[in-house]
């Protein structure tokens, strides 16, 4: 595989990485209604999971509520079962129209949890990013060795996919970082 083959594979994978820690962050809640918090929620209906932002509108209209507007009346229930049974704590209010859910605000305690699930979710990302800097530099060792880089491309190479491992690293970081003020501003 060519350098640049190898490269932009690399940065590709990293930015999965960055995008799939971006969504688990969005579901920790902070002390305010994010539609985030259930929008990607499994739903039971017509027999299969289904998430939830297919099957209603989610909405934040105040501080400390998020209102659900299925698109279907039909699917209510499955989605009411669906938010109890999640262990968000939260108890749905259904009006038959619509489900309202009342965000309370969070204690020092919880607050301190979701600060440290935070963390675990980022180190998870960061470790992701770090094995995807180690394939990328298999490929160019491998590279060499089939004989598609020169030694001082493949050492190229190598100092480029670290670069992206610290680029990357790093916006994993600020983004924990902005999530964790979120939560203990509240």
């Amino acid at each position: 595989m060519a350098a640049d083959d190898i490269l932009l594979d690399t940065e590709d994978r990293m930015d999965k990485a960055l995008q799939h820690l971006k969504q688990q962050l969005s579901g920790i809640r902070t002390g305010r209604a994010n539609p985030g918090l259930v929008d990607s929620l499994k739903v039971e209906v017509y027999g299969s999971q289904t998430p939830m932002k297919q099957l209603a509108s989610v909405g934040a209209p105040e501080p400390q509520q998020i209102v659900i507007r299925p698109y279907d009346q039909s699917t209510i229930k499955d989605i009411e079962r669906a938010i109890i049974n999640s262990g968000l704590g939260f108890a749905p209010q259904n009006d038959g129209r619509v489900i309202r859910l009342n965000v309370p605000p969070l204690t020092t305690d919880t607050r301190k949890k979701l600060v440290a699930r935070i963390k675990e979710l980022t180190e998870e990302a960061k470790v992701s990013i770090r094995n995807v800097r180690r394939d990328g530099n298999k490929a160019a060792e491998q590279g060499e060795k089939d004989g598609e880089l020169t030694e001082d491309a493949r050492d190229k190479l190598k100092d480029e996919v670290q670069e992206l491992t610290k680029k990357y690293e790093g916006l994993a970081a600020d983004l924990a970082k902005k999530r964790e003020d979120e939560v203990m501003e509240g």
